[in-house]
C-alpha cells in the first residue's frame, strides 16, 4: 500500500513538472527533447523564427517545413509562444 501512494504521489506532482517548450526561445536540443520533433525539424523551426520572426501562435508552426496541419494539432499540447519583448 506505501508503495502504491508513493506511486500515486509521483505520478501527481510530475505532471507539474511538466512545461510547454516555447516557440520563440527554445534552442535546437529543447526543441528536440519534444517527442516527434528530430533534428532536421528543431533546426527548421529555428530557422524559420530566425527568418520570419517570433511566432505568434503555436498553430503557425504550420508554416514551417516538416510540419502538417496534423503534425501541429498532435502537437501543440507541447508548445508555447512567448510575447517577443519590445525594445
Amino acid at each position: 500500500m506505501k508503495k502504491l501512494l508513493q506511486s500515486l504521489l509521483v505520478l501527481l506532482f510530475s505532471g507539474s513538472l511538466y512545461a510547454a517548450v516555447d516557440l520563440n526561445t527554445a534552442s535546437v536540443e529543447e526543441l528536440q527533447a519534444v517527442k516527434g520533433v528530430g533534428a532536421s525539424k528543431a533546426e527548421a523551426i529555428v530557422q524559420h523564427r530566425k527568418q520570419h520572426g517570433p511566432f505568434k501562435r503555436v498553430e503557425e508552426l504550420d508554416d514551417v517545413k516538416g510540419f502538417g496541419k496534423k503534425t501541429v494539432e498532435r502537437l501543440r499540447s507541447e508548445f508555447t509562444v512567448s510575447k517577443p519583448d519590445k525594445k
